[in-house]
């Protein structure tokens, strides 16, 4: 089975060909189909801002090491027991890469993020097929093509970001980073009633793709001075809702100063794991009563992410396709920026209900 794998640990970045990391596409065996389980012939499968951590060995070292978990696909094969969700040979899906296992003390108590067997059940899905367990798949709605059901599970963390926040209709928000979570996040909030939205970003390009959609300003933090902008937009009382969708160790620091008294701030993306933020407790948490908190993954999310997913615009996040064999150039098209996300076309397969 042709899967797309991290073939050599190291930045996809990095100028020097002798350490650069490699992607490549390599032969697994196809996962077996258990009892419960449900195999995918993959249409869709998008490059996540994660997947480079994993060439730079964030999960581990030892390659190849299978990507993709945004995807989506047609019902190919169902286990004999595979039958509480209704699902049928030839149904359009899109899922959740996670297996939680139910049992353990952190699923038992409502905290599946923290599932202690989540690891046992890890299968790549930028590949040919995919088997799941029926309980990670969601059939897509009539109206939602297979391309724009690949981001189901972006769209998951969105609304799991828009949980942590709390957001009250009204509140002044800002999100730093206008890839494919950021814009996710704004539309998701400006659904919740966001006011005096603002998107923090450098790239033009993706500032207008902010304000198409729905942002009420934005902020280039090359050129303008953020924290005066902050105060105009806020009339100095700062926002009550800031949001870190960069990753970037360069943009959170100055994210506390723009946040207003009493505000909560979400750091949802991942950061080097040698990164350490300075934070003044008596500035931050005892005289502002910052409440800061982050996003791990979205357990409980894609029902609602689903019943979402066909009032969002997601044209300018699909618009750029690879096939499976072209890999390796669809990753050197993420990395340099150009375009805020990259799709790769697993198997071109026929959208019977959804929009093409």
């Amino acid at each position: 089975m042709r899967t797309v794998a991290v073939t050599k640990i190291g930045s996809l970045r990095d100028a020097d060909e002798e350490t650069r990391g490699r992607i490549g596409v390599v032969d697994f065996p196809e996962q077996p189909l258990g009892a419960e389980d449900v195999r995918i012939r993959v249409a869709y499968s998008a490059i996540c801002g994660s997947d480079p951590h994993l060439a730079e060995g964030f999960f581990g070292t030892d390659v190849p090491i299978g990507l993709g978990h945004e995807l989506s696909g047609i019902v190919e094969a169902l286990g004999e027991n595979a039958t509480r969700n209704g699902l049928r040979i030839g149904d359009r899906v899109a899922g959740n890469f996670l297996r939680f296992c139910g049992t353990c003390t952190p699923c038992r108590s409502g905290r599946q993020q923290f599932c202690e067997h989540v690891q046992d059940y890890n299968r790549p899905g930028m590949a040919e097929t995919v088997t799941w367990h029926e309980s990670q798949v969601y059939p897509l709605p009539a109206d939602v093509s297979l391309l724009k059901g690949c981001l189901l599970e972006p769209t998951s963390v969105a609304v799991r970001i828009a949980d942590k926040t709390r957001i009250r209709v009204g509140d002044r928000v800002a999100i730093c980073g206008g890839g494919p979570i950021g814009q996710l996040v704004l539309q998701v909030m400006k659904m919740n009633g966001a006011t005096s939205l603002t998107l923090i970003e450098p790239i033009a390009a993706r500032r207008d793709m902010a304000l198409r959609h729905g942002a009420d300003f934005v902020i280039d933090p090359i050129t303008e001075d953020q924290a005066t902008r902050a105060d105009e937009i806020t009339a100095g009382s700062g926002f009550d809702v800031v949001i870190d969708a960069s990753g970037s160790s360069r943009a959170v620091g100055g994210l506390l100063d723009i946040a207003g008294h009493g505000a909560t701030v979400i750091y949802g993306a991942m950061y080097p794991q040698d990164f350490e933020m300075p934070l003044n407790l008596s500035d931050y948490l005892y005289l502002k009563e910052l409440t800061l908190t982050g996003v791990f993954v979205s357990p409980y999310a894609f029902p609602r992410a689903l019943q979402i997913l066909p009032h969002l615009d997601l044209t300018e996040l699909t618009e750029l396709i690879f096939d499976l064999e072209n890999a390796e150039e669809a990753f050197a098209m993420h990395v340099s920026g150009r375009y805020p996300k990259v799709v790769i076309r697993c198997n071109d397969l026929p959208d019977i209900d959804g929009v093409a």
